[in-house]
């Protein structure tokens, strides 16, 4: 794991203690968001939609700032931005709810519920199940787990956890061994661009490790896209769906921005 991440997953751990400081507060918490009965949107029923109709699943994120950009758009608020998102076509809402690292809250994310229909992704550092249940209880319909910060027996966990709580999951590998940590094929796996020891970005990444993504799952290209021409090269080779944020929220109009993606179109076979 690099330093960054282990930095930002020691922050999590003591963030999650302090927060639950006992085994049974936990416990109590996961068992509230059982509880939970306000049903779901599925992601994946919308990506695979518009890609029978040749287009592409865009996930449209909301983030103020990120350790390797620092400040994006720190001042934006949530609900001028998502409804933007929703207008211009996206298929879901990606909501940053780290607040050391990108500026976000759980807060954020209930907002973002009250503007939406679409499907909205709970983007985090997930290293404890009780922030599943934090993402089922704020009404996210889908979340984040990064492999490279997980045991094969905590993804094998989490995952069943989170479809148990009627989340879909966005599973995230960077590299060909963290692949190897998944021993299920997953519904939807991420390929991120974004190498998390360098910062350095780069599309052809998602184009590299293409072959290797299990033929079942949708598939989603993560971080780097920043032209409507990456994400018709990426449709051109299979790619399902698109995590794209910085774009979006550095442009004059967000709107007219997320539509020049979402509107890409490729020839159906």
């Amino acid at each position: 794991m690099t330093d960054i991440l282990l930095e930002i997953a020691k922050n999590k751990r003591e963030e999650v203690a302090s927060q639950f400081p006992t085994l049974q507060s936990k416990d109590a918490y996961i068992e509230s968001s059982r509880k939970t009965h306000k049903e779901t949107r599925s992601l994946a029923s919308i990506i695979r939609k518009k890609n029978a109709e040749g287009l592409p699943g865009v996930i449209a994120e909301f983030k103020r700032r990120s350790p390797s950009k620092g400040d994006i758009a720190p001042m934006c608020g949530v609900t001028e931005v998502v409804k933007a998102y929703q207008q211009g076509g996206a298929a879901a809402c990606s909501v940053l709810t780290d607040t050391r690292y990108f500026g976000g809250a759980l807060s954020d994310l209930a907002v973002a519920r009250q503007e939406l229909s679409i499907p909205i992704l709970r983007k985090d550092f997930i290293i404890d199940q009780v922030q599943i249940a934090e993402a089922r209880i704020y009404d996210a319909d889908i979340i984040l787990l990064i492999a490279s910060l997980l045991e094969p027996s905590q993804i094998n966990d989490y995952y069943a956890l989170a479809r148990e709580l009627g989340l879909e999951v966005l599973l995230e590998i960077h590299s060909p061994q963290e692949l190897e940590r998944i021993n299920f094929t997953p519904e939807i796996i991420g390929v991120n661009n974004r190498s998390l020891s360098t910062f350095h970005t780069d599309v052809n990444h998602s184009v590299k490790l293409f072959e290797i993504l299990p033929v079942e799952s949708l598939k989603i290209a993560e971080s780097g896209i920043k032209s409507p021409n990456d994400v018709e090269r990426l449709m051109e080779i299979g790619y399902n769906g698109f995590l794209i944020g910085e774009t979006f929220m550095r442009a004059s109009s967000t709107l007219e921005e997320v539509k020049s993606y979402t509107t890409v179109t490729r020839c159906l076979k």
